[in-house]
């Protein structure tokens, strides 16, 4: 058989017991000869960085036991990308383990530390470790802590909502999701404006150029066609670089499933009375099947 990994569990024993690899030595001649042994061979690797990554995520496996042909540089940073993704905000148990198992395995030193990691970004699916502990006590501590321009252009200092439970989408007039999400949104809000809802519209023209109109024309028509009485922003970014601080701040509250990057028109970001990220909504998701979240957050004290 092709060299591969799998993971046993010791028989008779409880569902927390370790678990062990087992990596079978390469055929004779070698795997690189054809293409498709190849294949198999990084289709291995894979795994065993997955299985390893849960053993050592379970304190069950020191990375001693993990064979010396897989210990190269290539694969402990592979490793070590992968042990960010699932530990986005602990330390990481493959860089404590490193310092004192690895010294007589591998020559050169492991390329991050506990502290560094978390500035670094992951190589898989785009995701980004948290900053580091110094940078974060440099950062605002809530939606209250910025201030934004309004469609006229008027700063507004978001700690007039102090108190407010707040519903924050970024908005466009020529989507798919325009018509649905605006109703939806007027009828949240002229339901629970009087208990403390705000929604708070940001329009954005980043997706399919879906916004392109001026303030004004976005004013008229949100609040001509859809009696819209909630706030209107100034229109912003929310990707990139150009990326409005808000945006910036809420991407960082609350990740997406594939990464941080807003997705498309309509994402909505839920806060609650004291400025707080509690939770982020896909743009398909509807404005009225959040209800039940956002009576929950204007029923706390």
């Amino acid at each position: 058989m092709v060299g591969h990994a799998t993971a046993t569990r010791q028989k008779d024993t409880p569902p927390t017991c370790k678990w062990h690899l087992h990596i079978p030595e390469p055929p004779p001649g070698g795997l690189h000869r054809k293409k498709h042994t190849t294949i198999a061979t990084s289709l291995s690797h894979l795994t065993l960085l997955i299985l390893a990554e849960i053993s050592i995520y379970s304190h069950s496996l020191p990375m001693t036991h993990l064979p010396a042909r897989f210990l190269t540089n290539r694969n402990l940073i592979r490793l070590t990308s992968f042990s960010l993704i699932l530990r986005r905000t602990r330390l990481n148990p493959l860089i404590l383990a490193s310092s004192s198992s690895l010294s007589h395995t591998v020559k050169t030193p492991v390329l991050c530390s506990a502290v560094g990691v978390s500035s670094r970004k992951s190589l898989f699916l785009g995701f980004r470790a948290n900053h580091t502990m110094a940078s974060q006590s440099n950062q605002p501590q809530s939606v209250h802590d910025f201030t934004v321009k309004d469609a006229k252009g008027n700063d507004v200092d978001l700690s007039i909502y102090k108190g407010k439970v707040l519903l924050i989408v970024n908005v466009a007039s020529q989507c798919g999701l325009t018509n649905s999400n605006y109703t939806e949104l007027t009828k949240l809000y002229e339901k629970y404006k009087d208990q403390g809802l705000e929604i708070l519209a940001f329009p954005c023209n980043q997706f399919g150029s879906q916004e392109p109109g001026n303030n004004d024309q976005i004013l008229e028509f949100a609040c001509t066609r859809f009696k819209a009485e909630y706030p209107i922003f100034d229109k912003v970014e929310v990707n990139g670089s150009n990326a409005a601080p808000l945006y910036k701040y809420l991407k960082s509250a609350k990740g997406g499933l594939f990464g941080d990057s807003i997705k498309w028109n309509f994402s909505k970001f839920l806060v609650d009375k004291e400025g707080r990220v509690v939770d982020r909504y896909a743009p398909t998701t509807s404005p009225l099947s959040i209800e039940k979240d956002i009576k929950k957050l204007l029923e706390k004290a």
